[in-house]
């Protein structure tokens, strides 16, 4: 049995409708899982099928991984399939549960009428982009936002990762970006959060395979995003 006061993070899996050839969800899934169960969370992990989110009410925190999948209908069902799954989504986050999506988690759900909505942005096919994965810096955009505050204080104002740079994401007005990488002389946006009607969300555009967790500054970008999604 889950103690009270230790938070409780489902961790959904990209798998099915929402896999990807390009990212190892379940490997990536697993270390997101021990960094915040290191971190003292109870952490579960679990793949995402169209019932995944029919008995979560003793979960705290939804963090989504999954890809940008396959909607052909002989995969894993088709739209009317997946319509609850979306709207327990939704429902999930109009009731002010926290929600933190990580890398592909731009570029999924694209039959979803409300993610775009919940995150704050999304990847834009034909225009987003990212060059090729290697190491890369992000930069503290906003130290004083409660998720860049402690990568200020305790490191050097930058995340360090062997990673992705997604670049030319759209993003919504009013976000609070938090990280940025410099690509063509632009500095893009790759961490987000937001607090719209009680709701806290947050977008971290980090973790295209595990060599990203070896970081240990993105393991602390992980823990703030988390600390901050899941505090009073």
């Amino acid at each position: 049995m889950t103690l009270p006061d230790v938070k409780r993070v489902l961790v959904l899996s990209g798998r099915g409708r929402y896999e990807d050839p390009w990212h190892d969800m379940a490997a990536t899934s697993h270390r997101v899982a021990t960094v915040l169960t290191e971190a003292g969370y109870d952490v579960v992990v679990r793949g995402s099928f169209p019932n995944a989110l029919d008995d979560v009410a003793d979960v705290d925190l939804l963090v989504v991984n999954t890809g940008s999948g396959r909607p052909d209908a002989a995969h894993d069902g088709d739209d009317a399939r997946w319509a609850p799954f979306h709207e327990a989504v939704r429902a999930w986050a109009d009731a002010g549960r926290p929600v933190l999506a990580l890398h592909q988690g731009a570029n999924t759900f694209g039959d979803s009428p409300h993610w775009e909505r919940i995150l704050g942005g999304r990847w834009v096919d034909g225009e987003s982009m990212h060059p090729p994965i290697g190491p890369a810096t992000f930069v503290v955009a906003d130290p004083d936002h409660p998720i860049g505050a402690p990568l200020v204080s305790r490191l050097t104002g930058a995340v360090t990762a062997f990673d992705e740079r997604y670049s030319y994401l759209r993003v919504a007005p009013g976000i609070d970006v938090v990280l940025t990488q410099v690509h063509d002389d632009v500095a893009h946006p790759v961490v987000w959060a937001h607090q719209v009607g009680g709701v806290r969300v947050a977008y971290d555009g980090l973790g295209h395979d595990v060599r990203s967790y070896d970081s240990a500054s993105r393991r602390a970008l992980l823990r703030s995003e988390v600390t901050w999604l899941l505090a009073p």
